[in-house]
């Protein structure tokens, strides 16, 4: 019997263990399987078999996701990526590598990563946001360099090659980038990247004025592209011969290969769809024979009946031959007319393209040049700002006092400016969008007065609030496009008022259903502005007049942007004005109405509150997020000689590991930062501390939209450089809200 029982269990044991690596097996062979959809899929790809490598895809991504295997979906997901890449569809490639990248971090998955980083900086490069994809490579590249992988650091330097050809014309340099990529991948087996070597290399050469060796190239190119079947490259490759030879003086040669070129880019991708109208045109005439004789047939037997029945059936054909050949003729005829049409059509519509890309082009130079260059002002202006806000508390004399106070002056001035190029640069770009959300008007209006009333008071100023108490509370809108507007309208009247008042009035106009007409009128007893000069003032860089321009400074830009931001909210602004009397500037705008007007206390009813004390920050402690030594420095300072307790962290990582670690009582995070951005760890922190008050201290740039800080998590933005008083008020709002709620 003991016998018997070893012998069950040795037996039960041998079938487990071979089932079990019966199961291993199968794993290992889809797991193959998978792998090798994802290799021809990629050279489906480089062959512009889209339709191909798609199938192959979504297989292998069924099949990945059946084995929940990570390292594969996101493998799948980088890949599909790539094809939406090659076929200019950015967007789609960017939403895939999200996805990847989401992954590949979450399994520790570097290689795939490293690819994924690499991925990303050529969409970047694509759309040409160029330091973008800077870092993206340089994160490529860490990763590349940590794993040992030469052909991973071979196409970091192609890329950086194809950047450098398409952002700054500097042609050398991007061939030292070709020839030490094509030195990495020299025994790479991946013959794409090495046919796009050549390529580049040709378009470089090419650029120098170096054009036998740029024709060798292309040949190379030619050659591999030919031999692989990349026909992508071949069309492309094509194309800069022709460039060669054109500027080579070889005009005939040019054209020919253009021809080609040309030739080529229509059968990739139009290959489809004329096989589809060759098989119906191919089943259409079958049918139509099948027609005929068919018809034949039944006249053939109808002619065995009766004679008279057959001559009258003969004339009918003949007659029907004679009109289908006429109708043949004029349809010969007038294909030939809509040919030599569509010909002089496409002609013309390709140079209408060509100047729309050429204006598209210059328009995003200019754009991308103003947001580099004010984004780049403003860390050098933050240390300006920063440091003569701390010299000015360090007890100057009255002579450095002096000097320090026109240093300020000038800081605050060049900033205004600085803020004023981005705004109007990002309105002539059409990069605001409306935000619809509810808040509290009243409210918002007294926190724009609040923040200038110091202003104010430096002119020996009073501000006015009068608001209708019919408005309801909650309103349905855009509050940051509102507090734009008052405050470049309330802000100018600061600017041309000295000891006089300045009215703000809001007043309930009409009402239709839920929706609420409001107008807003911000009246001054300033300068006022004469009747000729009175529509100029809302255009780019214009004033009221040389001499108000040189007494009061300024550059002209506020009023332009409240005329742009009224206009994006289909309304546009008013001017009342008498030249040494004031003036009076009013528009109206529609809301939904959410909530009724509450009753209001008759003691407290438009009085505005004055500015909130600096001891809510006294002992309060704050975690400081930033990468730059010099800002890290400064805003510790500013904010230590308010007795704050202060810590820095130098990336996001550190600062979400903070955190999670200690208690801080409001975080102030850059955005821009090596790693993980400002945005990323904004979200991390949200997903476990819901309430922490978090403002974005950054540079904004054009790129930038200040509706997506909030989306993520942020409760306020402070762009620096900032106006220390402005910068003390938003940090005394959440730490005072905080105290509120203990």
């Amino acid at each position: 019997m003991k016998n018997f029982i070893l012998l069950m269990v040795a037996f039960l044991s041998f079938s487990f263990s071979y089932a079990q690596e019966n199961n291993l097996q199968e794993t290992d062979g889809l797991n193959a399987t998978i792998e090798q959809l994802l290799r021809d899929a990629e050279e489906s790809i480089n062959s512009v078999n889209f339709d191909q490598a798609l199938r192959e895809l979504n297989r292998a991504l069924e099949l990945s996701r059946a084995v929940n295997h990570q390292r594969l979906i996101a493998l799948s997901s980088s890949l599909m990526a790539q094809l939406h890449y090659v076929r200019h569809e950015n967007d789609k490639a960017a939403t895939e590598l999200q996805r990847a990248i989401s992954i590949q971090r979450e399994i520790g998955d570097e290689a795939g990563l490293a690819y994924s980083y690499l991925n990303y900086g050529k969409i970047f490069t694509a759309k040409r946001i160029f330091e973008r994809a800077t870092e993206y490579f340089d994160l490529s590249e860490t990763l590349y360099t940590k794993l040992g992988d030469t052909e991973g650091l071979g196409n970091i330097d192609l890329n950086r090659g194809i950047l450098y050809l398409n952002t700054s014309e500097r042609p050398h340099a991007a061939l030292s980038y070709f020839n030490s990529a094509e030195e990495k991948l020299q025994a790479s087996t991946n013959e794409y990247e090495r046919v796009r070597i050549h390529f580049y290399k040709a378009r470089a050469l090419l650029a120098t004025g170096k054009l036998d060796q740029a024709m060798a190239e292309a040949n190379k190119s030619l050659f591999l592209a030919k031999k692989n079947n990349f026909g992508g490259m071949i069309q492309h490759t094509y194309w800069v011969q022709s460039r060669i030879q054109e500027e080579a003086g070889n005009h005939a040669e040019a054209l020919s290969l253009l021809k080609v070129n040309n030739q080529m880019r229509d059968s990739l991708y139009n290959l489809n769809k004329e096989a589809l109208a060759s098989d119906a045109s191919a089943r259409y005439g079958v049918d139509a024979m099948k027609s005929t004789v068919s018809e034949l047939t039944k006249r053939q037997a109808e002619n065995e009946r009766t004679l008279k029945v057959n001559k009258l059936t003969t004339i009918l054909s003949v007659a029907l031959i004679t009109i289908l050949s006429l109708l043949t003729l004029s349809l010969y005829k007038n294909n030939n007319l809509r040919a030599r049409a569509n010909d002089l059509l496409q002609k013309k519509n390709s140079e209408l393209v060509t100047a729309k890309e050429n204006a598209e082009k210059a328009s995003l130079a200019k754009a991308q040049f103003l947001s580099t260059i004010t984004h780049e002002l403003r860390t050098p202006l933050y240390a300006v700002t920063g440091l003569t806000h701390l010299l000015l508390e360090e007890s100057p004399t009255e002579n450095q006092k002096e000097h320090l106070n026109s240093l300020k002056f000038s800081g605050e001035y060049l900033l205004s400016l600085i803020n004023n190029i981005l705004d109007l640069n990002k309105l002539e770009a059409k990069k605001v969008e409306m935000l619809e959300s509810s808040f509290n008007l009243k409210k918002r209006i007294t926190d724009v007065l609040v923040a200038l009333k110091n202003s104010a008071e430096e002119k020996k100023t009073q501000l006015h609030l009068e608001f209708d108490s019919e408005i309801p509370k909650k309103l349905k809108g855009d509050p940051l496009k509102i507090s734009q507007i008052l405050i470049n309208l309330v802000g100018n009247s600061i600017k041309f008022t000295e000891n006089g008042d300045i009215w703000v009035r809001v007043k309930k106009s009409g009402q239709d259903g839920a929706l609420v007409k409001l107008r807003f009128e911000i009246e001054d007893t300033g300068e006022g502005i004469s009747k000729e000069k009175q529509k100029a003032i809302f255009e780019n860089f214009t004033q009221g007049s040389l001499q108000i321009n040189r007494k009061f400074g300024g550059t002209g830009l506020g009023l332009s942007i409240v005329k742009n931001l009224l206009n994006l909210m289909d309304s546009e602004i008013h001017l009342e004005s008498e030249l040494g009397k004031g003036s009076v500037f009013y528009f109206e705008l529609s809301f939904e109405a959410l909530e009724p007007a509450a009753p209001q206390d008759p003691k407290s009813d438009n009085v505005i509150p004055e500015p909130l004390s600096n001891d809510y920050m006294h002992n309060k402690k704050i975690l400081i997020v930033e990468d730059n030594k010099i800002n890290q420095m400064i805003t510790r300072k500013i904010l230590e000689k308010n007795k704050v307790i202060c810590d820095v962290a130098d990336n996001g990582t550190v600062a979400i590991a903070k955190v999670e670690n200690h208690h801080f009582d409001l975080i102030l995070m850059d955005i821009h930062m090596p790693g993980i951005s400002g945005i990323e760890a904004t979200r991390e922190i949200r997903k476990f501390n819901e309430t922490i008050p978090i403002i974005a201290l950054t540079a904004v740039t054009l790129e930038e939209s200040l509706d997506e800080f909030y989306l993520n998590g942020f409760n306020d933005i402070i762009p620096k450089p900032f106006k220390t008083e402005e910068f003390f008020q938003k940090i005394n709002k959440y730490l005072s809200q905080e105290k509120a709620t203990v």
